[in-house]
C-alpha cells in the first residue's frame, strides 16, 4: 500500500514538474536573440516595400523564410497582386489571445536627401539607417524576436499569440488590415488584445516618457470640387472655378475649429507639464481652461505643432488639380484635404460645419473616414507594460495618450479588441523627425533594449513560466 502510494505520489510529482524540467532545457539566450534581431532588421529594411506600389509580398516572404526555419506555422494572403499579408501563430490556453501587429509597407524616400541609401540597412556609428526603421519594421522585428523566443522556449502559453504583418497601412489599410478584417474575420475571433505602433518611449532633454496610444484622431480625407466657365488664359472671366475654390480654401484656412480637451489628452498634458518652460508648464496643468484664452491655441501651434493637434479638429490642404495647360481656364478644379477629428466628434455635425465654411458652390466628397474608439487602460496588459517600462526606467513617466495620426488599430477596436499603440523601446526626440522624413534611423542599443522589454512583456502576459536564461 505504501509502495503504491509512493509510486502514485512520484507519478503526480513528475507530471507537475516535468514541464518545468523540460522548460529548463530550452532557455532563450537574450544576447543571441538580440544579435539575430539586428540582422533581421537590416535584412528587412533591404526588402523594398515602398508604397506605392507596396509589393508587400516580398516582405511577407522574407518573414515566411524565418518562420520556415523555426518550424512555425504561418499563412500568406494577397489582397491583390503583390499586396501580401502574413500571419503566424502559437497556440495557447483559453485566455483572450494577443495579436502583435505591424505594417510591412513604408513610405517613399528620396535618396538625394539621405546620407545613405534608404534601403541599405547600414549600421553606422551605432545606428541602423533605412526607411522603416521607425515606421514600422523595427516594431515588426521586436515582435518577431519575442514571438520566436516564446516558440523556442517551449513554455506553455495561457493564450494564443498571433503575429501579423500587413500591407497598405500607409495608404489607409484597404489592402491590409481592412481587407483581412473583412475577408478573414475568423483570424480575430479569439483575439482580445493587440499591440501595434503609435506609442512608446521618447527621450526629451534627458527625460524618458512612455506614452501608450489608447485612441487616435479620426481621419477624414475630403475632396473639394467646383466648376465654372472654361476659357482662354488671356481672357479671364469675372469668376471661374479656380477662383471659387481658392476663395473656399481661404475661408477654411481662416476658420478656427473650436478647441476642447478630452480626458485622455488632459491627463497627458498634466503628465508632461514639468518638462516644459513657463507659461506652458502652468497652462498644461489646466489645458481645458488655457485653450479658451485668446491666442493660446495659436501660440501652441507655433510652439509645438504635435501638441497643438491634440486640442482640436484640424485640416491640412494637401493636393490641388486644375487645368493641365497653362493658357486654359479649367472648367473643373479640385483640392484634397487631410482632416483629423477628435475621437468624440460627431462626423455628421463636423461635415455640416465644413459645408458652411466652404460654401454652397463647393461639392464635398468623403474619400475616407473611420470610426472613433478608445481602449481602456484598466487591463493586465497595460499594467505589465507599465511595470516592465518603469523597471527599466524608474524615473520615467508612463501615460495613456491620443495619437494625432492614425494606425490600423481602428480596424480592431471596431471588433472590440483592446488595442494599444506601444513599442517597448525609447527614441530620442530629435530622431522622430525621421518618421516619413530623411535619414530615418534607430539606435542599435534601442533595438537590443526593445527585444528584451518586448519579450518580458510577452513572458509576463502570455507565458506560464520564464522564457529567458537568467
Amino acid at each position: 500500500m505504501t509502495y503504491k502510494s509512493d509510486k502514485i505520489f512520484s507519478l503526480l510529482l513528475w507530471m507537475v514538474l516535468s514541464p518545468i524540467l523540460l522548460l529548463a532545457q530550452n532557455p532563450v539566450d537574450l544576447n543571441t536573440l538580440q544579435d539575430q534581431a539586428l540582422q533581421w532588421l537590416q535584412q528587412y529594411i533591404r526588402v523594398n516595400t515602398i508604397n506605392p506600389p507596396g509589393n508587400e509580398i516580398a516582405g511577407a516572404e522574407f518573414l515566411a523564410g524565418i518562420f520556415e526555419a523555426e518550424g512555425i506555422q504561418y499563412e500568406i494572403a494577397e489582397s491583390a497582386s503583390g499586396r501580401g499579408n502574413i500571419w503566424a501563430w502559437l497556440e495557447g490556453g483559453d485566455a483572450p489571445g494577443l495579436m502583435l501587429l505591424h505594417h510591412i509597407d513604408v513610405v517613399p524616400a528620396d535618396k538625394r536627401y539621405w546620407d545613405t541609401d534608404p534601403l541599405s540597412g547600414e549600421l553606422r556609428d551605432g545606428y541602423i539607417y533605412g526607411r522603416g526603421t521607425l515606421d514600422t519594421k523595427t516594431s515588426g522585428i521586436l515582435h518577431l524576436a519575442a514571438f520566436i523566443a516564446l516558440h523556442r522556449s517551449g513554455v506553455p502559453l495561457n493564450r494564443k499569440v498571433l503575429y501579423m504583418g500587413t500591407a497598405d497601412e500607409e495608404a489607409g489599410g484597404a489592402y491590409g488590415a481592412g481587407w483581412l478584417v473583412e475577408n478573414r474575420p475568423e483570424l480575430f475571433s479569439d483575439i482580445g488584445y493587440l499591440l501595434n505602433e503609435g506609442g512608446g518611449g521618447t527621450v526629451t532633454n534627458g527625460k524618458v516618457q512612455f506614452g501608450v496610444e489608447v485612441t487616435q484622431k479620426v481621419p477624414y480625407w475630403l475632396r473639394l470640387s467646383t466648376s465654372g466657365a472654361a476659357g482662354h488664359g488671356s481672357n479671364p472671366p469675372t469668376t471661374y472655378a479656380s477662383l471659387k475654390l481658392i476663395a473656399a480654401l481661404e475661408r477654411l484656412r481662416l476658420h478656427a475649429f473650436e478647441p476642447r480637451i478630452i480626458p485622455v489628452v488632459d491627463a497627458y498634458f498634466k503628465e508632461i507639464a514639468d518638462q516644459h518652460p513657463e507659461p506652458w508648464r502652468t497652462r498644461f496643468m489646466d489645458m481645458g481652461s488655457a485653450v479658451q484664452e485668446p491666442g493660446v491655441v495659436q501660440e501652441l501651434q507655433d510652439y509645438a505643432p504635435r501638441l497643438h493637434r491634440l486640442t482640436r479638429n484640424t485640416c491640412s490642404i494637401t493636393r490641388f488639380q486644375g487645368s493641365d495647360k497653362i493658357n486654359v481656364v479649367s472648367p473643373e478644379v479640385w483640392a484634397e484635404i487631410d482632416c483629423r477629428l477628435l475621437p468624440d466628434q460627431d462626423p455628421e455635425l463636423w461635415l455640416e460645419e465644413m459645408r458652411q465654411v466652404l460654401g454652397e458652390e463647393i461639392e464635398l466628397e468623403v474619400l475616407m473616414g473611420f470610426t472613433p474608439a478608445i481602449s481602456s487602460s484598466d487591463t493586465d496588459l497595460y499594467r505589465i507594460m507599465k511595470e516592465v517600462s518603469l523597471t527599466n526606467f524608474p524615473d520615467a513617466r508612463f501615460v495613456p495618450m491620443m495619437q494625432g495620426g492614425f494606425t490600423d488599430s481602428h480596424f480592431f477596436r471596431d471588433l472590440g479588441i483592446v488595442s494599444y499603440g506601444f513599442q517597448a523601446s525609447t527614441t530620442p526626440q530629435e530622431d522622430l523627425a525621421g518618421v516619413h522624413g530623411n535619414n530615418e534611423r534607430v539606435a542599435e542599443k534601442e533595438v537590443r533594449l526593445g527585444v528584451a522589454m518586448t519579450l518580458k512583456i510577452l513572458e509576463q502576459f502570455a507565458a506560464e513560466a520564464p522564457v529567458l536564461n537568467d
